[in-house]
């Protein structure tokens, strides 16, 4: 990459300490630019002649669910994260259509959307006049717009084909190149090979739990190894002690029930939507190893499918389940289902959080193929339920979304 004299590269982890230990509170700005900023590449979306507003939005919305989510960079969710934990005011500022932006901005979280055409400096001085903002505190970044980064204090180039400001690199999004279509091929051929080979393990001593652990682990351990994938595991010792036990988890990817397998390996069953009993990759599997599934659009079928689990844990067996319910298209989480905690008060068993990082970017909600990298997962320390309330149930099950925030936000160290 260019560099002119001057410019400082900074990773990612930097950037975002940078902002902890910076000014804090509500006058402080961070102005993110849109395209080659906060998405790979540019957002375009047509639009048809005579479409409503509300047909606009909801065009946008789809394309955003269906692709324009996976050229989300991860970075940019970090920075913002630590820029909401600052309390700062975030905004993106940007000439692309606000109806482009709104699906993402909601994704993200973020309150303001300026459309910067066709003056750059004045829509953003004119918003920080507005709301009080101190301009030589606040933050920009832009792949490409040097009014956006001269008008603050602290202006980040993304990406910059040219780095004359202080500058980050955010890893590529978007289209599969080959060779990751040659990794998920292998990775698929290293699941289904590690599903045979626990398998006849566990028929040779006619055990059919031993079966069900060798599957689900080798299935783990060679579907990895193969796409090329690592896991790192901060508090290992927390998935094997105390079990049985009700394990949660964040839900952005399929990859993230191959992560499981390897990490937790033995001793547990799964609590999925039915759909994925009809899975090529993991219907037979679950079934074989005795999950539940249950129709996420029927509370009540939801409930009567997951009674008889409190006698599984009861029995012995662990169960999985995610509490958001469904992937979400970003690593912001989703609201958390009260099922798993009313399952571990009545089985009398912990909860134990496993908070998964980056399996979202590896391997995004509506992929095709998965990319090489390293998944993060963290065990945090078991919860205990036996004296918790029906009355104080909601706030409980908040506290515990909230640690899987802050866990998310201020990753532990190994």
């Amino acid at each position: 990459m260019p560099r002119t004299e001057g410019t400082l590269p900074v990773d990612i982890a930097e950037a975002v300490e940078g902002v902890r230990s910076g000014p804090t509170g509500p006058t402080v700005g961070v102005f993110f630019d849109f395209d080659d900023t906060i998405v790979h590449g540019s957002s375009t979306l047509s639009i048809e002649d005579g479409q409503s507003d509300t047909e606009i939005a909801e065009s946008a919305r789809r394309h955003f669910a269906k692709k324009l989510a996976g050229f989300l960079y991860p970075e940019v969710w970090q920075l913002i994260r630590a820029h909401e934990a600052a309390g700062h005011t975030i905004v993106i500022a940007s000439p692309v259509p606000q109806f482009r932006i709104a699906p993402v901005a909601d994704a993200l979280g973020i309150e303001h959307v300026l459309s910067t055409r066709p003056d750059t400096t004045a829509t953003v001085r004119e918003f920080a006049a507005e709301r009080n903002l101190d301009l030589p505190s606040s933050y920009g970044y832009s792949h490409s717009d040097r009014e956006l980064l001269a008008v603050v204090g602290t202006g980040v180039a993304v990406n910059p084909v040219d780095a004359r400001n202080r500058f980050v690199v955010f890893r590529e999004r978007g289209r599969a190149k080959p060779r990751e279509v040659f990794r998920t091929a292998a990775g698929l051929a290293g699941f289904f090979g590690g599903v045979a080979a626990g398998g006849v393990e566990g028929l040779r001593v006619r055990d059919r739990r031993r079966s069900v652990d060798g599957m689900i682990s080798h299935a783990g351990d060679f579907a990895l190894k193969f796409a090329k994938i690592d896991v790192a595991v901060t508090g290992a010792h927390n998935a094997e002690s105390p079990r049985p036990a009700v394990f949660i988890f964040n839900h952005q990817s399929e990859l993230d029930l191959i992560v499981l397998a390897k990490v937790l390996r033995h001793g547990f069953t799964g609590i999925t939507k039915k759909e994925l009993a009809t899975s090529p990759l993991f219907g037979p599997l679950l079934r074989f190893a005795g999950a539940t599934f249950v129709d996420r659009s029927n509370t009540t079928k939801a409930k009567e499918a997951l009674a008889p689990v409190v006698s599984t844990l009861r029995g012995g067996l662990s169960v999985v389940i995610a509490p958001e319910g469904t992937r979400s298209l970003t690593p912001t989480l989703g609201p958390f289902k009260k099922g798993a905690f009313h399952i571990a008060i009545q089985a009398e068993v912990p909860i134990i959080p496993v908070v998964i990082r980056n399996a979202g970017e590896l391997y995004w909600k509506n992929a095709k193929t998965a990319r090489a990298g390293r998944v993060d997962v963290a065990v945090l320390d078991p919860i205990y339920v036996s004296n918790w309330t029906l009355d104080e149930l909601d706030e409980r099950v908040e506290q515990v979304r909230e640690l899987f925030a802050q866990t998310l936000s201020h990753w532990p160290e190994s």
